[in-house]
């Protein structure tokens, strides 16, 4: 059994057919699809829009720039741990895996 793909325009127009006609399930049924699939794609719509609308340019910079720190953080982060588990003095080689050294004769 093939996956169904759905196109943007189709997924709107079914959002909004299940709001004007009201059931969402009478509206999946008329289109062939699951009710659980509008429920889904109308919390998707809902939540870009409310993650979007409303915001000034500010806003929208805090934003950005709250992301890119996160990121920074992360990758701040995940250096200290690879440096630490590196050895401390040059002599102390217990973490170190590599292939011994051939012995000389």
């Amino acid at each position: 059994m093939s996956k169904r793909v759905f196109d943007a325009s189709f997924k709107r127009m079914a959002i909004n057919l299940s709001y004007a006609r009201g059931p969402v399930k009478e509206v999946a049924e008329e289109l062939g699809i699951a009710p659980g699939r509008i429920s889904k794609w109308r919390q998707q719509c809902s939540t870009v829009e409310k993650a979007f609308t409303g915001l000034t340019d500010e806003q929208k910079e805090i934003r950005r720039l709250q992301k890119e720190l996160k990121e920074i953080q992360l990758g701040r982060y995940i250096l200290k741990k690879t440096v630490a588990s590196f050895p401390r003095e040059t002599g102390d080689i217990r973490n170190y895996k590599r292939a011994p050294e051939p012995i000389s004769c």
